[in-house]
């Protein structure tokens, strides 16, 4: 496998970066995890503008415009012969001193994945998940906006462990008020009285791109959504509950710290979210 590094493509193993990196040393950087699914890099333009977005919001001025960046996404999964897959797309700060300043970082460094990827077996699909709350919280967004998908996504690691400690694949998080978050790399959307709900973006919520899907999908089919904080206990007694996430796609949560959701099996509402989204994905995006 042939990985993209700073305007050349190098094989995997030979792949390194500077120990004086600032996204090694101090997580400073930004990243995007990306689609592709029969040659269509799925809203790669949604992407790259997030990306952007981050950049700007951490004062990382990156110097490849967003059409380099695409085309470098495409020909690494050109030369790596993927036609279906999932792409990290990273950027850090680059090398500099020891200290925190990143005024010695002169020059950031670009980073392309492209390789396979089965985030959930398809039986989860079919069964759905059981997850459970953890004690890790989602980081407060006055402190870093959950806007800017950064590379320090320590507590998150923490909540997934946790969760695996216990025997669960997925972890719930809350945010510092008690309210849903979201999980360690999804969002979080429930199905109650004909209306789907999800975590709004101030209570931690990330700007998820299959969740603007999601969206776009529940105004096709006519569901109203409520953006609004939500409590466990909205969840508990909730119809149905799925995930969102670029690599998990659409998946249905059939159970949530031991309560059971609805009849314990995918809803009806949640099969109709990921047939749509599926109908979508090689057809919404940029084309190698």
């Amino acid at each position: 496998m042939k990985v993209y590094l700073d305007g050349q493509f190098v094989e995997s193993e030979d792949a390194k970066i500077s120990v004086f990196d600032h996204g090694l040393l101090y997580g400073d950087g930004i990243f995007e995890g990306i689609r592709l699914y029969d040659g269509c890099v799925f809203k790669l333009e949604e992407h790259l503008e997030r990306l952007e977005y981050s950049a700007k919001a951490i004062l990382l001025e990156m110097p490849w415009s967003r059409q380099e960046i695409s085309d470098a996404i495409c020909e690494t999964c050109r030369i790596n012969n993927l036609k279906d897959g999932y792409i990290r797309l990273v950027v850090t700060r680059g090398k500099g001193s020891l200290g925190l300043s990143p005024k010695t970082c002169v020059s950031p460094s670009i980073i392309i994945i492209a390789d396979h990827l089965s985030l959930y077996p398809a039986e989860y699909y079919e069964k759905g998940l059981e997850i459970i709350t953890v004690p890790t919280r989602r980081v407060n967004p006055a402190a870093l906006s959950p806007a800017v998908k950064s590379m320090n996504y320590l507590n998150n690691i923490l909540a997934k462990m946790e969760a695996d400690r216990l025997g669960y694949i997925e972890a719930l998080m809350l945010n510092d008020q008690g309210y849903v978050a979201e999980c360690t790399g999804d969002n979080v959307f429930i199905f109650h009285k004909g209306k789907i709900m999800t975590p709004p973006f101030h209570a931690g919520a990330l700007r998820g791109v299959t969740r603007e899907v999601v969206l776009e999908i529940a105004e096709d089919l006519g569901i109203p959504v409520i953006q609004e904080n939500m409590t466990r206990y909205d969840i508990w007694i909730a119809e149905e509950c799925f995930l969102t996430g670029t690599a998990a796609e659409v998946i249905p949560v059939v159970e949530v710290d031991g309560r059971m959701i609805g009849d314990g099996k995918p809803g009806k509402v949640t099969g109709q979210f990921l047939t749509n989204f599926r109908s979508r994905v090689a057809k919404e995006g940029t084309f190698l």
